[in-house]
């Protein structure tokens, strides 16, 4: 087959600590043929960093310049995400495949808009996060599916720092990650929630609470170093989850914890546990199971040590990787738009309920 060209608009720090590591890695699989950023020399910027590689690319400070000069064959989108929605479709409507950072739209309609037009283009439009598509939660699907332990009733998980403002790494501007928009639950929390869902299955009910804990932050990193930002939506949020399993779950997302020791992900099961704890992204991070034997053999207790099949990738360069493998017709699509959809419908819920103080109805399935 001939390489899938594709285009990336949004050139910002994702782009290069994981979108161009992963799509380098298929090689000659993929082309990249042009970069797309407002910024002044943010494409060329790109363009340059990878002209040994992908000598075709081409640098855009206009999303509809890029389509009219055409060449490219799909869209990975890493725009900011509340430009999202209008990104995918206008992509969508121009006849090309799309890749979507999450949040894949800003609303439940904006999203139904979105696989509506990829539905009647016959498009293939699928969203980040990579959780489902990484080797740890095929594995725990695999768990799951198996009922070794019995049902699963009750999921627990976490993701709890201090934001980008913070990461000494980042190279980009955090201060959109503080506002409405975006926050702990939109950029980290989707993590948890994808994989949550895929587990569990759809949620069904939402009640959330959240706060702003602390109303600046100072930037340690990156071209605001120094400077102080604000903090306009809530930076600790709990949620909790009835999903149509009947299981229940909860969800903690910050970015105003220095730092956490908890699990980030712990599953309750009929006769066992598995508790996922360390860094989520440290593909050695340990995993503990308890098993409970209700014999009278009494062999109840936790196996230290165990190992999951590791990733060779992080679940941003999983989710990029599955894209062009779905669209080279290697794989059938797990990262659907329909389950950013659901998982979008839960997040918007859960503000609402924050805001309101009420049980919330999620409407959308997957």
């Amino acid at each position: 087959m001939d390489p899938t060209r594709i285009a990336i608009v949004g050139c910002g720090d994702v782009l290069y600590r994981h979108y161009l590591p992963a799509l380098d890695s298929l090689g000659s699989s993929v082309d990249l043929v042009a970069f797309v950023d407002p910024r002044d020399g943010a494409a060329e910027r790109a363009v340059h960093g990878v002209e040994d590689r992908f000598p075709r690319a081409r640098a855009f400070t206009d999303l509809e310049a890029m389509l009219r000069a055409g060449g490219a064959d799909a869209v990975i989108d890493l725009t900011p995400a509340p430009l999202h929605g209008r990104v995918n479709q206008t992509c969508l409507e121009t006849g090309l495949d799309v890749y979507s950072e999450k949040p894949i739209a800003r609303s439940v309609a904006e999203a139904d808009r979105l696989i509506e037009t990829a539905e009647h283009g016959g498009r293939t439009l699928l969203c980040a996060p990579g959780v489902a598509v990484t080797e740890r939660f095929r594995w725990l699907g695999e768990i799951v599916r198996s009922g070794r332990f019995g049902r699963l009733t009750l999921a627990v998980a976490q993701h709890a720092d201090t934001g980008p403002a913070t990461w000494r790494e980042y190279t980009g501007d955090p201060t959109p990650f503080y506002a409405d928009g975006v926050g702990p639950v939109f950029d980290h929390g989707v993590y948890r929630l994808h994989g949550l869902t895929t587990l569990l299955g759809p949620v069904r009910h939402v009640q959330a609470m959240g706060t702003i804990s602390s109303p600046t932050r100072r930037v340690r990193g990156g071209p605001l170093e120094g400077r102080t930002i604000p903090v306009t939506t809530p930076d600790h949020v709990l949620m909790n989850l009835e999903f149509a399993s009947g299981a229940l779950g909860q969800l903690l997302t910050s970015f105003a914890a220095p730092a956490t020791d908890a699990p980030w992900m712990e599953l309750q099961f009929e006769r066992g546990t598995v508790s996922l704890g360390g860094e989520s992204s440290d593909k050695d991070a340990p995993v503990r199971i308890f098993v409970d034997d209700e014999s009278p053999l009494g062999l109840e207790g936790w196996l230290e040590g165990v190992r999951p099949p590791s990733d060779s990738y992080g679940t941003v360069e999983a989710g990029a990787r599955h894209f062009v493998a779905v669209l080279r017709g290697e794989a059938e699509p797990i990262l659907t738009a329909e389950h950013a959809r659901h998982v979008l419908d839960i997040i918007l819920s859960a503000y609402a309920s924050i805001a309101d103080g009420r049980t919330h109805d999620v409407s959308t399935t997957f």
